[in-house]
């Protein structure tokens, strides 16, 4: 394993811990379930964000090859750019949605 990745694979997981337990542990006043329900994809999007750049970082330091050779293995991983765009989505939906709605 790479320095550096590996580095970044236990930033971005402490990263992803503690945005897990902030997010946690905050106060949530909704009344509908539906409110809960945003504010859970809100949760996921934002911390599943974090631990994706880890399994990332993990998946880099993991290959061992280099230059044009390490391009050509890691483009098998081109898949988890996807997983990246549905987290950042589903939080930026449930955020816009969760933000629309009106107390009743």
């Amino acid at each position: 394993m790479k320095v550096f990745e590996g580095v970044m694979v236990v930033l971005f997981t402490a990263l992803g811990v503690r945005s897990l337990l902030y997010w946690g542990r905050r106060p949530f006043d909704g009344v509908d379930a539906c409110d809960h329900v945003l504010f859970a994809l809100f949760v996921t999007g934002r911390v599943g964000l974090w631990f994706g750049l880890a399994g990332l970082s993990l998946l880099y330091a993991l290959t061992d090859t280099r230059g044009r050779a390490f391009i050509d293995d890691v483009r098998r991983y081109d898949w988890f750019v996807l997983v990246f765009a549905g987290l950042a989505a589903m939080q930026f939906l449930a955020s816009f949605f969760l933000g629309r709605r009106s107390p009743e």
